[in-house]
């Protein structure tokens, strides 16, 4: 036994001393050989830039997709894209599988985009600046020289992303809120709009590609604006799609079940009449009309962006509502004067070249018939956020 520990003894120093010999006197097995870690960026393709914006705001747009057999560049408000989303232009590869086009002298804004690659919609791999739709994520890509939007050396609000429990739809819900400069101070009231957005959007997209705290922030601080709070929320109630209508019951009894609840609970805002704006765009300029002139006496301003009552024109886009016309449906208040006299700002406006612009012309005339002032600009453009950032600047400068 005592031979036995004494060599048991021996085999762990020995091990312990010289690893190239085993206890059994064998050559141990080589280490297997490891692969080199590449270094950071190494041996991971060519560096590719997405998008690169030049001062002469020519904006080149790259993916790497070496496989790839075509490559579109989406986005409908791009200039020269025409089409849909998933139209546009296409890409040229180099011999590194670096997928390129430059667009030339981009007016200023802010542009969702996307890529195409072989038939397949995805997002710049290279660009982390998002903006969330209706159904999915788009790119998102900032040309600078519009002052009213850029990020201005200012004082600046804040926009949170809000959960809510919907008692009206038996869910949880979300919206974004703008709170002004020196909100977080914990003093004052404020007046509060309401801010809707169209079909293929959602409650994030008036503060992404739509801008709209930065736009507000710039025209508080130029006091050409009201400090205010911003709603933004989510217009849909379920799966969007044409021929499906809209929602408008279902959003209508989430809004005034909860929303303006929740915001006049829990947010510092006067509630009454002369303090409440509404406003969307699209859908949610139908919205506004079917949420604000049946509770006129909640609202003192409406807004209403590439907009109007859908169907009125005899077609129109789904969501046109069956049965009697919007018109029949609320003449006691289309000609309640009292009511009328509380509406400090009725804003419409519209782009020619939009498809919902003989909605929007039909829809002014019907309540210019009933004796509402109603203020009308029709502008150049089209069904685009390009109009839409513009009309909440004009029309925000007019609030409270």
């Amino acid at each position: 036994m005592k031979i036995i520990n004494a060599l048991l003894k021996y085999a762990v120093i020995t091990a312990g001393i010289a690893s190239t010999t085993s206890v059994l006197g064998q050559a141990p097995t080589p280490p297997t050989p490891r692969a080199e870690t590449p270094r950071f960026g190494a041996a991971q393709g060519p560096q590719v830039i997405s998008p690169e914006v030049t001062p002469d705001r020519k904006v080149t747009f790259r993916i790497l997709a070496p496989k790839a057999e075509s490559v579109r560049l989406g986005g409908t408000d791009l200039p020269g894209q025409g089409g849909g989303a998933n139209q546009g232009r296409n890409l040229t590869k180099n011999e590194q599988g670096v997928w390129e086009i430059t667009l030339e002298s981009v007016p200023p804004g802010y542009y969702r985009y996307n890529f195409n690659v072989d038939g397949v919609p995805v997002i710049d791999p290279r660009n982390p600046a998002t903006s969330e739709s209706n159904a999915n994520t788009w790119s998102l890509v900032s040309v600078p020289g519009a002052d009213f939007m850029d990020a201005q050396n200012v004082p600046h609000g804040a926009v949170s992303k809000v959960t809510y429990y919907s008692t009206a739809l038996k869910r949880f819900r979300r919206m974004h809120i703008y709170t002004p400069p020196g909100y977080e101070s914990g003093e004052g009231r404020f007046p509060v709009l309401y801010l809707l957005h169209g079909a293929f959007d959602c409650d994030e997209s008036w503060s992404s590609v739509g801008r709209a705290g930065f736009i507000i922030d710039n025209l508080i601080a130029a006091k050409k604006a009201k400090p205010m709070i911003v709603v933004m929320p989510a217009g849909h109630t379920g799966p969007f799609r044409f021929g499906a209508g809209f929602g408008f019951d279902e959003f209508t009894q989430d809004f005034l079940t909860d929303i303006m609840p929740y915001v006049e609970k829990n947010y510092r805002v006067y509630a009454d009449r002369k303090n409440r704006a509404i406003a969307g765009l699209s859908m949610g300029g139908a919205q506004t009309l079917n949420i604000g002139i049946p509770n006129l006496a909640k609202f003192a301003h409406l807004g209403v962006f590439s907009s109007g009552v859908f169907g009125i024109t005899g077609g129109g886009p789904a969501g046109a509502q069956q049965g009697p016309s919007f018109e029949e449906q609320h003449k006691a208040i289309l000609d309640d004067p009292q009511l009328k006299e509380g509406l400090k700002l009725f804003w419409f406006a519209t782009g020619k070249d939009d498809f919902l612009v003989n909605t929007s012309r039909a829809t002014v005339e019907m309540f210019k018939k009933h004796g509402f002032n109603v203020v009308y600009n029709e502008t150049e453009g089209a069904h685009t956020w390009i109009v839409w950032r513009q009309y909440l600047h004009e029309f925000a400068q007019q609030l409270f």
